[in-house]
C-alpha cells in the first residue's frame, strides 16, 4: 500500500527552501485574507506579496504551487459552493499541531486582510467575523487529545470554511463570469 502525500505535507517540502519559516497554513490564510478584502485575482501582486512574505526569490516550483492556491481561492469563492477548502494538517496529526495550524491560519487571513483591506469600513458582521478569527489566532498549543478537543477542532474548522465569504461577500468586487464559448 502505498501513502498519499497530503496536500499540507506537499506544499510544507516546497516552502522548506524559503528564508522566513511561513507554514502553508498561514499562506493559504493570508492570501484568502487579502483575496476578501478585494483584493483580487491577478497573479502578480499575488507573487509579489508571498515573495516578500517568504524572504526571497521563488523558484518555478513555488510560482507555479502559488499560482494554482490563487486559482483555486477564485474558484471557491466565486464558485457555487459555500465552504473553502483550508489547507491544514490531516486528521492523523495531533491536535495540538492541527491547532497550531488553525492559529496560523487565522493569523495569516487577518494579516492578509489587513494589507489588503486599509481602513475600510466593515458592518457589524464583518468586524464579528474578524473579531473571532483573531481569537482563533490565539490558540494554545497545550490542547490534550480528547473527543471534546477533537469536537472543538472540527467545529471551528467548518466556522473556517464559511465565514470568510461573508467578507468577500462585503469587501470583494463581483467576478466576472468567465466567458462561454460561443456555438455557431
Amino acid at each position: 500500500m502505498t501513502l498519499q502525500t497530503s496536500p499540507y505535507d506537499a506544499f510544507s517540502r516546497l516552502l522548506q527552501t524559503s528564508p522566513h519559516a511561513v507554514t502553508p497554513a498561514e499562506l493559504q490564510g493570508h492570501l484568502l485574507g487579502r483575496s476578501c478584502a478585494g483584493a483580487g485575482f491577478d497573479p502578480e501582486p499575488w507573487l509579489a506579496e508571498a515573495t516578500e512574505l517568504l524572504g526571497g526569490e521563488l523558484d518555478a516550483p513555488v510560482r507555479q504551487a502559488l499560482v494554482g492556491l490563487q486559482e483555486m481561492a477564485k474558484g471557491e469563492l466565486a464558485g457555487e459552493d459555500v465552504a473553502l477548502v483550508l489547507l491544514l494538517p490531516t486528521d492523523e496529526a495531533s491536535i495540538t499541531v492541527r491547532a497550531q495550524a488553525l492559529g496560523q491560519w487565522c493569523q495569516g487571513f487577518l494579516t492578509g486582510f489587513g494589507l489588503a483591506a486599509g481602513d475600510r469600513s466593515l458592518s457589524g458582521e464583518a468586524r464579528e467575523v474578524l473579531q473571532d478569527l483573531a481569537a482563533i489566532a490565539q490558540v494554545q498549543s497545550a490542547l490534550e487529545e480528547s473527543e471534546d478537543a477533537e469536537s472543538d477542532y472540527m467545529e471551528v474548522m467548518e466556522y473556517l470554511r464559511v465565514a470568510p465569504m461573508l467578507l468577500f461577500a462585503e469587501c470583494a468586487p463581483p467576478i466576472a463570469p468567465a466567458a462561454k464559448p460561443s456555438l455557431h
